[in-house]
């Protein structure tokens, strides 16, 4: 697998699907969760989603319909804060994942008085994570991610 397409295509999903702010691309599922599904090519990605507040969800993708890369993430906002206005800076930091690793958001990421943090260990391969956001350096969300490539190793 090209591993350099694959971290284009994670990056552009996280863009054109959750990170955009659209919601035209969800779907409610039976189970009271929502997926979002993006393809390019022979990629395809599909987000879902519990949630509300916490939430959690996975990311799967797909090449040729065979799942390849997966992440699996929590997080919640602190009670009492703007969920709207952190779910804004959430989808900011998403639609600006670096190159490296565009899995979640930048590093760091100002947004007015919000702050979105990222830290990560790892690469695509196999990674894990925390982000988290403050409101005038008072923490306002956070959330653990974690994942990497999936069935790899064939049967010989």
């Amino acid at each position: 697998m090209n591993k350099k397409a694959l971290r284009e295509f994670v990056q552009k999903a996280n863009r054109e699907g959750y990170g955009s702010g659209r919601q035209d691309n969800w779907t409610k599922e039976k189970d009271g969760s929502t997926t979002i599904i993006f393809g390019s090519g022979d990629f395809r990605m599909h987000d879902n989603f519990f949630g509300g507040e916490p939430y959690a969800g996975r990311e799967v993708v797909f090449l040729k319909n065979a799942a390849v890369w997966m992440m699996v993430y929590y997080g919640k906002v602190i009670p009492g804060q703007d969920i709207i206005q952190v779910y804004k800076v959430i989808q900011l930091a998403l639609s600006n994942a670096p190159d490296e690793m565009p899995v979640r958001g930048p590093k760091v990421l100002e947004d007015g008085e919000f702050r979105y943090t990222n830290e990560w260990k790892g690469n695509l391969e196999e990674f894990s994570g925390e982000e988290s956001i403050t409101k005038s350096d008072k923490l306002v969300y956070s959330a653990n991610y974690i994942g990497g490539l999936v069935d790899q190793q064939k049967e010989e």
